[in-house]
């Protein structure tokens, strides 16, 4: 890519877009003025950029048939493997879809990244190489992960291996349902709203949403670097222990994991919960769409943890039901001007920037914008109305806001280990049809966020792990601790698991 002197005629089009009143004499004047900056940007063409280091040697993978990809988890498969010894030696491990491994396409879900292939493998992706697992491939996940069902890809819906017929949950949906399946034990997914914790609770596995800044995101495409995260989603709770301990701690290509405080994982599991203070959240069972049998499913599962020695108690906490409002605040402006205006990554974070992926994703705006799913569409649309009305301030109140509703959590979380409640208030929707209206189309994707959302809000860990059965579909109950307090969520529920099979409860 090159850079060249702007036209007088291009600068008066941008003062005209821009509200500017310039006569062509001021035109020419300005751009004389650029020379010295674009002098610069040509300079930059000629220096060699940091990259993310690439590993292990592989070969491309394939994209599997609907024989082999019989629920559309899979984007892509490969067998990625640098050595035989660690702490994943013998695992297998998905990588969510929107994650570089070099070599290997990344779609983000997107007909607007179709074609791309990144040169960097994400830091997470180095870890897991490094501790001896396998890249078994890429799972697929929604568009640009912007919904938390499973209806949205570009190449159709993700099925859940429980029910076919209805969603695995998202925007991690591959990731869950390629674990539920038993293709592989371990999977990486990404959460901004849920979107770890929503698929693992209705596909029955486990899902850890990690603290803010536990695990590192350098090489994953963001929505907000303010919410993302990418963590664990696992078949048995020591996997996922196992998969933490490699995936935490500092990464210096991530500001955001400068504060990390890792724990030894692996040493919570076995161990008693006698005299864990649980918190029963009121409000996290009482949202209009609750259904009383996930109520009842995940109450019966708290008195299972009585029972192993946990004391419990209910708690209220009114502002909960703030929570979704605040991340609407944050996460729709947000992402309209980090994901669609910044190309995907937006400007102005000390981190990692994948050149190669702004590049291609800005081209995929330009030519296929209309190819995007609805969901996508309305970020746009409402994300720059808000933008061209509002100039961010509701953005920057809500982002403000946060800081409160963290704090009445850890007023919460003083007096109890952890915070419990529902997942999801309810087991996984149908997928909507093929000719179903958009309203539907849009409606199903996000209307299952109201517990999982305020923690990405707050940075909170929270852990899905999976308590029983509705009418073939799982029931996840959701563990939130304090900041850097994973162990005792994985604690917990390593006792749960040890009960019993969870799906005959």
């Amino acid at each position: 890519m090159t850079v060249s002197m702007p036209s007088v005629s291009q600068l008066l089009e941008i003062a005209k877009d821009k509200g500017l009143e310039l006569s062509t004499e001021e035109a020419a004047s300005y751009r004389g003025l650029m020379a010295g900056s674009i002098a610069s940007y040509k300079r930059l063409d000629t220096l060699p950029e940091a990259k993310l280091p690439v590993v292990a040697p592989r070969v491309p993978g394939y994209r599997p048939d609907a024989e082999e990809n019989p629920y559309n988890a899979w984007y892509w498969k490969t067998d990625i493997k640098l050595k035989d010894e660690g702490l994943l030696a013998g695992k297998s491990v998905a990588i969510k879809d929107n994650i570089c491994v070099a070599g290997v396409p990344l779609m983000n879900g997107s007909a607007l990244l179709e074609g791309f292939v990144p040169d960097i493998d994400a830091t997470l992706v180095t870890r897991i190489l490094e501790a001896g697992g396998t890249i078994a491939g890429k799972a697929a996940c929604e568009d640009l992960c912007f919904s938390g069902a499973s209806h949205t890809n570009a190449y159709g819906p993700i099925r859940n291996p429980h029910k076919p017929t209805h969603s695995a949950g998202g925007s991690s949906g591959g990731s869950a349902a390629v674990v539920a399946a038993g293709d592989v034990p371990m999977a990486i997914g990404g959460d901004q709203g849920g979107s770890i914790r929503t698929p693992s609770a209705w596909c029955g596995i486990y899902g850890l949403k990690p603290t803010w800044g536990l695990v590192p995101t350098s090489g994953a495409m963001p929505i907000s670097h303010s919410m993302d995260h990418l963590g664990p989603m696992c078949a048995t709770v020591e996997d996922t222990a196992r998969l933490l301990s490699v995936i935490a701690g500092h990464d210096g290509w991530d500001a955001r994991t400068v504060g990390a405080k890792t724990q030894p994982y692996m040493d919570a599991l076995g161990g008693d919960i006698k005299g864990l203070k649980i918190a029963v959240l009121k409000e996290g069972f009482e949202h209009d769409e609750s259904d009383p049998g996930v109520s009842k499913t995940v109450r019966d599962a708290v008195d299972a943890l009585r029972s192993a020695g946990a004391a419990v108690t209910e708690a209220s906490l009114p502002q909960h039901y703030d929570g979704p409002h605040i991340w609407n605040g944050i996460i729709l402006e947000g992402a309209a001007e980090m994901m669609i205006r910044g190309n995907g990554f937006g400007t102005n974070v000390h981190g990692y920037y994948p050149t190669s992926f702004i590049s291609h994703m800005g081209k995929g705006y330009d030519t296929r914008i209309n190819d995007v799913a609805g969901t996508v569409k309305m970020v746009m649309l409402l994300g720059e109305y808000m933008h061209r009305t509002t100039h961010g301030t509701y953005h920057a109140k809500a982002q403000n806001l946060r800081w409160g509703l963290r704090a009445a959590y850890d007023a919460l979380l003083k007096d109890h280990d952890m915070i419990v409640m529902p997942t999801i208030p309810f087991t996984a929707s149908a997928i909507p049809a093929d000719d179903c209206g958009l309203e539907d189309y849009v409606t199903t994707a996000l209307n299952m966020q109201a517990n999982t959302c305020p923690f990405d809000v707050t940075g909170h860990p929270a852990f899905t792990i999976p308590v029983g059965m509705i009418d073939g579909l799982p029931v996840g109950m959701m563990m939130v601790g304090r900041h850097f307090d994973e162990s005792t969520l994985i604690r917990a529920a390593h006792v749960f698991e040890e009960l019993g099979d969870w799906k005959n409860r």
